[in-house]
C-alpha cells in the first residue's frame, strides 16, 4: 500500500503545474465552454479541424461575424475540399466561401492532417478527438488547457508559426 501511495505521490509531483488548469469535455459539454471561449477572445483565434459542416457551421457564424467587427483575427485550418468526398467537398467550399467573405482566414493543410484543436489568443488550448467545425453525433474527449507554455508548446510542434505570427 505504500509503495502505490509512493508511486502516485511520484507521479504528482511530476506533473506540470500548467495541467493543474485543464479540464475534460465531451461532445455534449465541449460546445457551451468552447462558445464561452470564443466570445471573451480579444485577439486571435486559431482552430484546426479537418472536416466543416453546415449544420456545424451555423453555430459559428454569427460568432465569428461578431469577433471579426471587434477586429479579432480567427484562422480556420482545414483539409482541401478536394481530399473528401462529394457530400462533404460540397460543404467545405461552400462554408469556406462563408468564412472568407466574413474576413476569416482559411489555410488548406497539405497534409492529410487529423488533428483537431483550438487556441484562442495563445492563452487557451482545445485539444482530443473532436472535430471542432464538423462534429454531430460522435462520441469524442476535448481538453481544456490554460497555459501560455502549453499553448506556446503545441504552436511550435506543429510549426504554425510558418503560417501564423
Amino acid at each position: 500500500m505504500n509503495k502505490l501511495i509512493s508511486k502516485l505521490a511520484e507521479r504528482v509531483l511530476h506533473l506540470s503545474p500548467d495541467l493543474t488548469h485543464s479540464q475534460l469535455f465531451d461532445e455534449t459539454t465541449f460546445y457551451n465552454r468552447f462558445l464561452k471561449d470564443l466570445k471573451a477572445a480579444k485577439k486571435e483565434i486559431i482552430i484546426e479541424s479537418p472536416y466543416i459542416t453546415t449544420t456545424r457551421m451555423f453555430s459559428f457564424l454569427r460568432i465569428f461575424e461578431a469577433l471579426v467587427s471587434r477586429k479579432v483575427k480567427i484562422y480556420v485550418i482545414t483539409r482541401n475540399p478536394e481530399d473528401h468526398d462529394l457530400t462533404m467537398r460540397t460543404q467545405a467550399e461552400q462554408e469556406i466561401r462563408k468564412l472568407e467573405m466574413l474576413g476569416v482566414q482559411v489555410l488548406l493543410s497539405a497534409e492529410y492532417s487529423h488533428r483537431k484543436l483550438a487556441i484562442i489568443d495563445r492563452q487557451i488550448l482545445w485539444e482530443g478527438s473532436l472535430n471542432i467545425l464538423s462534429q454531430s453525433c460522435s462520441r469524442e474527449i476535448m481538453r481544456r488547457i490554460e497555459s501560455k507554455s502549453h499553448v506556446q508548446e503545441c504552436f511550435d510542434f506543429i510549426n504554425l508559426g510558418k503560417y501564423i505570427y
